[in-house]
C-alpha cells in the first residue's frame, strides 16, 4: 500500500487503525465520523432492577463490550451489582460477540449462548433458538442505536422487549475533517476508505451537501467495510463495498485491504 492514501473514520480507535495503515507504508488520512455519546439514566437502572426482581427476565442480551462495562460500572455507582448479578442467575445470558463476552466474564457471569461470526443480529437469533418468549421478558443492552430488526423478531414471538440505553452514536463535535475528506474524495485524492460502523456511513451522508456526489466520489474509490452490517448501510446508500473483512476483524480487514491495493 505504499504511498496510497487511506481515509479512517474510526474515532475510538483512530489512532490504532492509523498506526496499522503507516505500518502498511501508506497514509493515514484521519476524519473521525462518530461520537459515542453516554446515555445512562441512573434512575431508570435502578428501576429497571427492581421491576426485573418483581418479574425476572428470560433471556439477557448484550451486545458490546462497551455498554456491558457502562451498565456494570452504572450499578456499581448505585451499589446494585451484586442484585443485578443476582438477576442474571435467573436469566438465559446471551453473547454478541467476543468484546461483550470479555466484559461479562470480567464481573464473572455465566454465558449460556453465543453468536457466531459475524456476531449479527442474524446469528444472536439463531444462539437464542426456539426458546418460548411468549409473555417474557427480554431484556437487551442497546449499543449506538436501537436494534429494531431484533426487537422486532423478538416481539414477533411474544417477548416483552426491555431495551437497556448506555451510549449513544452522534456526529463527532467537530465535523472539519469529515469535510474535507467529502472534497478530497471528490477530487479523487483518496485511495481507499476503511468503514468500521455502519453509522460512520450513514455519518459521512448526512454532512455531505451533495450526497449523489459523495455516492459518487465513493463508488471510484476502494470502499472497505469490516462486515456484514456496515455492509448493509453502505449498501443502502447506494455504495459499492470493494472488500468486507472475514472475519469482521481489522487484521482481516486490513489484510484484505492490502491484497485489494496490492
Amino acid at each position: 500500500m505504499n504511498g496510497k492514501r487511506i481515509a479512517v473514520l474510526e474515532a475510538r480507535m483512530g489512532q490504532q487503525m492509523a498506526d496499522l495503515v503507516a505500518q502498511r507504508g501508506a497514509i493515514p488520512v484521519p476524519a473521525p465520523a462518530l461520537a459515542e455519546v453516554p446515555d445512562l439514566d441512573s434512575r431508570a437502572i435502578a428501576d429497571l432492577i427492581a421491576s426485573l426482581e418483581r418479574k425476572p427476565a428470560k433471556l439477557a442480551i448484550f451486545q458490546t463490550g462497551v455498554g456491558t462495562r457502562a451498565l456494570f460500572n452504572a450499578t456499581d455507582g448505585l451499589g446494585a451489582t451484586d442484585r443485578f448479578l443476582g438477576l442474571l442467575e435467573k436469566s438465559t445470558v446471551v453473547a454478541r460477540g467476543p468484546k461483550p463476552t470479555g466484559a461479562l466474564r470480567a464481573r464473572k457471569v455465566r454465558i449460556d449462548r453465543s453468536a457466531a461470526d459475524p456476531f449479527t443480529t442474524k446469528e444472536v437469533l439463531a444462539a437464542i433458538g426456539d426458546a418460548p418468549l411468549r409473555g417474557e421478558r427480554v431484556i437487551v443492552q442497546r449499543y449506538g442505536t436501537a436494534n429494531a430488526e431484533l426487537d422486532r423478531a423478538l416481539e414477533a414471538r411474544g417477548a416483552e422487549v426491555v431495551e437497556i440505553p448506555t451510549y449513544r452514536w452522534s456526529l463527532p463535535p467537530d465535523t472539519k475533517p469529515l469535510t474535507d475528506l467529502i472534497g478530497a474524495l471528490e477530487r479523487h485524492e483518496i485511495d481507499a476508505v476503511v468503514f468500521t460502523n455502519a453509522e460512520q456511513a450513514r455519518n459521512l451522508f448526512a454532512v455531505a451537501k451533495n450526497a449523489e456526489s459523495l455516492r459518487g466520489a465513493l463508488n471510484a474509490t476502494v470502499v472497505a467495510s469490516i462486515g456484514p452490517v456496515a455492509s448493509a448501510a453502505l449498501r443502502d446508500a447506494g455504495v459499492n463495498v470493494s472488500v468486507e473483512a472475514s472475519p469482521p476483524k481489522l487484521g482481516a480487514l486490513f489484510s484484505a485491504l492490502e491484497a485489494r491495493l496490492g
